[in-house]
């Protein structure tokens, strides 16, 4: 499911909040399925509970997934996009991450048509 780079400068929670994000905006989870419980992803990537239950939270916070008490946590679904969209700072670090790929991409001898394919590609799946 999830692996962390341990020479990676993010911290473990980071890994494996945006490994969850990318699992669950890609479809690889899909809307309403359970998540590993915390104590059982932390016993297989041998970690900390607490270290899985921050990243639960952040990506609760976020509009990622949801909790059902007493029942686990669960991919959220395309309705809860508005919730999402109400995290300002989240959407700017997007922006940013998207304005340096474009950049680089330019950089790299792509021109603005190419680019902008690629991108109504990525929107369109």
């Amino acid at each position: 499911m999830l692996t962390l780079n341990y020479r990676d400068s993010r911290p473990i929670y980071g890994q494996i909040k945006d490994g969850l994000r990318r699992m669950i905006v890609s479809g690889i989870l899909e809307p309403d399925e359970k998540l590993p419980s915390i104590r059982s992803m932390a016993v297989d990537l041998a970690i900390n509970p607490n270290t899985i239950r921050r990243a639960y939270a952040e990506l609760e916070t976020e509009g990622f997934i949801y909790s059902v008490p007493g029942k686990g946590s669960y991919a959220s679904h395309g309705a809860d996009a508005a919730r999402m969209r109400s995290h300002p700072d989240r959407q700017a670090e997007l922006v940013r991450r998207l304005r340096d790929l474009v950049a680089e991409l330019r950089y790299l001898g792509l021109k603005d048509s190419e680019i902008i394919a690629m991108i109504n590609e990525g929107v369109g799946q």
